[in-house]
């Protein structure tokens, strides 16, 4: 990780036993928010987020900073799950190809782990935290800051990535309590 920055916004872990420690990764190719959200119950709060920006110009090395920038945070933390977003068609067919790259470079980190691994829509993540699946980014980011108790805003891809473990959290809560679902596809309940 020598050219790869990656930054730890918050570090709010107090040392209980935890119930679950969930990671939730908000790719980009430039800066990708990761954020650990500790889970007991119903109840979830910040352990850590941040993001990881790269430092290179080309793409192949970016993947690599991502790969290692994401594969440091699971040693750091060892989370239990993982939760990411799942790549949108852009206006524009390029970004959305670095996307599905970044992303790509963050599932295989987490997957050297064998950790599993959820996916969720942008609109799925917007609907958990804000209530409604169009909501404005400050609108997300400033609920994150509120469900989550923080003094601030985090950084806007730490917020995501905060919000798509809380999105992840609900909805292991959700399926605990239809009692024996264990994941929701193509909007029917398994």
């Amino acid at each position: 990780m020598d050219s790869c920055k990656v930054q730890l916004d918050q570090f709010l872990f107090s040392g209980q036993r935890l119930m679950a420690l969930l990671l939730g990764i908000d790719p980009g190719s430039r800066r990708t928010g990761y954020g650990l959200v500790e889970q007991v119950g119903n109840r979830s709060r910040a352990v850590a987020f941040g993001t990881i920006t790269t430092t290179h110009k080309d793409i192949p090395p970016r993947l690599g900073e991502i790969f290692a920038g994401i594969h440091q945070v699971v040693m750091d933390y060892g989370p239990a799950e993982v939760s990411i977003e799942k790549v949108f068609m852009a206006r524009n067919a390029d970004s959305a190809l670095k996307l599905g790259q970044a992303r790509g470079a963050a599932i295989a980190a987490v997957m050297q782990a064998s950790l599993p691994v959820f996916e969720y829509s942008a609109r799925q993540v917007k609907q958990a935290v804000v209530g409604r699946g169009g909501a404005e980014k400050g609108q997300v980011a400033e609920m994150v800051k509120y469900l989550l108790g923080l003094e601030k805003r985090p950084q806007e891809d730490a917020a995501d990535a905060l919000a798509i473990a809380l999105c992840h959290a609900h909805m292991r809560v959700s399926l605990a309590r239809m009692g024996g679902a264990t994941a929701v596809r193509n909007g029917r309940i398994r």
